[in-house]
């Protein structure tokens, strides 16, 4: 996903017209969302680039208005109090942020409750929000399509647990599939009688069924829903690892499989202070798990990816146009962000085309980072020049981006680091090191000491800097520069240039 045969740019190369400016993403440029869950309410406002929404605001509260529910038949009282009181809020603060009506969804319990029609009319009557409940199989897609916001053509088993269901909905090539729902949530378990060995069987048995519809299902597992964040938590903190970024991030099989037998043995406080997870959402972490290992065994997948993206981002992906929905989230973000805080809009394109040559042979993969980071090469000008490096570290390895692996995110921090700085001990990169490989280590600093000499020959943007000749079998690196640049290749720009020659290994050599 480079980008580079995008049939919506007019120039076909990968610099062509952001979508972000056209009329059918301005209308998307600030949309609330509500999702009225079985455990949480949440309002999230997305803002900016449409395509890679950044979250303007996001408010979550725990309400548990399906607790209890198997036992009574009818929502939490006091958890309907709760969202009642967060619903009317919500409403105030969208008509405050001009998001237009807010879309509002409701789903598991408020659809099984004896009393979910009535609290909608509550809610209506009060607040003026329409609640839409949708059935199991909708909620599944939209959990689906907000996986395909962050990960455009993906592949795999979508996985969604909330309080009180839990749905399952196959994805491919970008096109979600079969669907189906099930009352895996912990909520309903909590509730049934004949404890442990009686909730084994019966997630065994809806999973086989489930199994039998949707068929062998052993891509990648993707995992959607606060308790299975909470778990993806709990994992990094047994595992230790250093970037506690949820979104994309990679379990093994058997590693995850460890982690649920921590779980099972841990107590509950001494796992919440080690993750972060929170007191109401601990508490449910022990049945998720139970799920989740019978899904392992069911489904057996060949890896899994926790996706911070859900139902909410589906319904923000359900108002794209198809002609959005194709573009790379991860270079969409980068123009908005170039767009908004560059000194110089474009520049980037200029630096991209000239440093290429660098990277004759690189992946797809790889030139798309190239252009992400060149993109967002100029954006934290604002930052002390004493920190700006950092900045632009933490900017790329901790920023809400879709698209991006975890190896990725060090990977474009690392480039950008570069850009300022042409040293990276004791700095943040430090304790992101064993994220990536010594070539990847390698090849941002290349990436990024030949951002740091392109931008002292500053122009405009659409500059004639010259051109870059890599010749790696002679290890030599030419410089061709323009009539209009060569003025500018000073004293501080020659030492730029010989420090890019030596993170090649290469004699430097100026025409």
């Amino acid at each position: 996903m480079d980008g580079t045969n995008d049939p919506a740019e007019p120039d076909g190369g990968p610099f062509g017209r952001p979508l972000f400016d056209s009329d059918t993403a301005r209308a998307l440029s600030r949309v609330g969302v509500v999702d009225v869950g079985s455990n949480s309410v949440r309002l999230v406002v997305f803002d900016g680039a449409a395509r890679s929404p950044a979250y303007f605001y996001n408010e979550k509260i725990m309400c548990a208005l399906g607790s209890g529910m198997s036992e009574t038949g009818r929502l939490n009282p006091e958890g309907r109090k709760r969202a009642l009181e967060a619903l009317r809020r919500f409403q105030m603060l969208g008509e405050g942020m001009d998001t237009g009506p807010l879309v509002a969804v409701a789903t598991a319990a408020v659809r099984d409750a004896e009393d979910g029609a009535e609290f909608c009319a509550e809610v209506e009557r009060e607040t003026g929000l329409k609640l839409w409940v949708i059935d199991g199989r909708e909620e599944a897609r939209l959990s689906a399509q907000g996986v395909l916001l962050g990960w455009p053509g993906s592949y795999g088993l979508v996985c969604d647990i909330g309080g009180s269901s839990m749905e399952l909905a196959a994805i491919d090539g970008g096109t979600v599939g079969a669907r189906i729902s099930s009352p895996l949530g912990p909520f309903k378990l909590a509730d049934l009688k004949g404890g442990k060995k009686a909730r084994k069987t019966h997630i065994q048995k809806t999973l086989a069924a489930m199994q039998k519809e949707l068929g062998e299902q052993r891509n990648r597992l993707f995992l959607v829903g606060g308790s299975w964040r909470a778990i993806a938590k709990i994992d990094m903190a047994r595992r230790g690892y250093p970037l506690h970024v949820l979104h994309e991030y990679r379990m093994r099989p058997a590693d995850l499989r460890a982690t649920i037998k921590h779980i099972e043995k841990t107590d509950l406080d001494m796992l919440r202070n080690a993750s972060g997870v929170s007191s109401s959402r601990i508490a449910l972490v022990p049945l998720a798990a139970e799920v989740l290992r019978e899904v392992l065994k069911t489904f057996k997948p060949r890896d899994i990816a926790v996706s911070s993206y859900g139902i909410r981002e589906g319904l923000l992906y359900e108002q794209m146009p198809q002609l959005l929905r194709d573009r790379d989230p991860l270079i969409e973000a980068c123009r908005f962000a170039e767009h908004k805080d560059a000194r110089l809009p474009g520049f980037g394109k200029v630096i991209y085309h000239f440093l290429l040559p660098l990277f004759k042979s690189a992946s797809p993969e790889r030139r798309r980072l190239i252009r992400a980071a060149c993109l967002l090469h100029d954006v934290s000008w604002r930052a002390h020049p004493d920190y700006r490096g950092e900045v632009c570290f933490d900017n790329a390895t901790r920023a809400n981006l879709g698209g991006l692996k975890h190896s990725e995110r060090v990977f474009l921090g690392l480039a950008l680091l570069h850009r300022y700085s042409n040293k990276r001990e004791n700095s943040r990169f430090s304790d992101l090191d064993s994220l990536i490989s010594e070539k990847d280590k390698n090849d941002a600093e290349i990436v990024g000491k030949a951002m740091r000499f392109a931008a002292m020959l500053w122009l405009k943007k659409n500059a004639r800097l010259g051109e870059l000749r890599w010749f790696p079998k002679k290890k030599m690196l030419e410089l061709h520069l323009s009539d209009e640049a060569a003025p500018l290749y000073g004293e501080v720009a020659r030492s730029r240039f010989a420090a890019l020659a030596s993170a090649l290994g290469a004699e430097a050599v100026v025409r």
